[in-house]
């Protein structure tokens, strides 16, 4: 079961194109590093692990097969790095995990924060919606890489402007925020939507997948999309017949 997850959550969308043309090492989970060697980071929703024995394994395995580091990645993972090509698949079987979305033309990621299950200044369950969206998009194949991010209150610690879908916890519901992305050309989200209930973000991010799926080009980050069809007839698209 759980090689058959590894092979659908990094399966590779057949227009990403990469430096790396080791497409096997890839569809493994693994990137390779500046000195030849390999790093693997496995999937640990919105980085929370209630499972201590979990950590306790990461750091044997990591032992066992001389990582040069244990990395935290801004995607709420933990990386292996410095693995030798020949021990990849046995520190995958040993893990018994599910690797992160790392490369590809896909959802690489869906961070959430702690929300009102531990913050004291959370304003909403992000941690609720945010497990929801992992499960439903993490790893999903779109025309660009995408990246979610779901913050409990208006101090945005999941960065909801700066990556291509956003939500932002206040008293009266979710902000929704669009089109965001760093990279060469930063580009901050639009506010698409406000005072939303968690079933209405979720609504929303399905329409918008569908809609980018459908009509964005090959490697045009929402951002981008958003910017050449207009913002107003995306919203009218992907904002219509919402339910109350």
């Amino acid at each position: 079961m759980l090689e058959e997850q590894r092979n659908t959550s990094t399966k590779m969308d057949e227009r990403f194109q990469h430096g790396n043309t080791d497409e096997d090492m890839m569809a493994k989970g693994a990137i390779i590093q500046r000195d030849g060697t390999y790093a693997i980071a496995p999937h640990i929703a919105g980085g929370v692990i209630t499972d201590f024995n979990m950590l306790r394994k990461m750091a044997d395995v990591a032992e066992k097969y001389g990582c040069a580091a244990m990395k935290v990645t801004s995607s709420q993972r933990i990386a292996f790095v410095g693995l030798q090509k020949e021990d990849v698949d046995s520190v995958w079987n040993e893990l018994a995990m599910e690797p992160g979305a790392a490369v590809g033309l896909c959802v690489r990621s869906v961070k959430f924060c702690p929300g009102t299950t531990f913050c004291r200044l959370g304003q909403q369950d992000s941690m609720g919606l945010g497990s929801r969206l992992d499960k439903k998009f993490h790893g999903m194949n779109l025309p660009s890489k995408f990246k979610i991010g779901i913050s409990g209150c208006s101090n945005m610690c999941m960065d909801s402007m700066q990556i291509d879908f956003g939500a932002v916890g206040t008293p009266k519901g979710y902000k929704i925020y669009v089109g965001g992305n760093g990279g060469r050309k930063p580009r901050l989200g639009d506010l698409l939507a406000e005072e939303q209930t968690p079933e209405q973000v979720e609504e929303t991010l399905d329409k918008i997948i569908d809609y980018y799926k459908a009509s964005a080009k090959t490697n045009e980050r929402l951002g981008r999309f958003i910017d050449r069809i207009g913002l107003e007839n995306f919203k009218e698209e992907v904002l219509s017949h919402q339910v109350h």
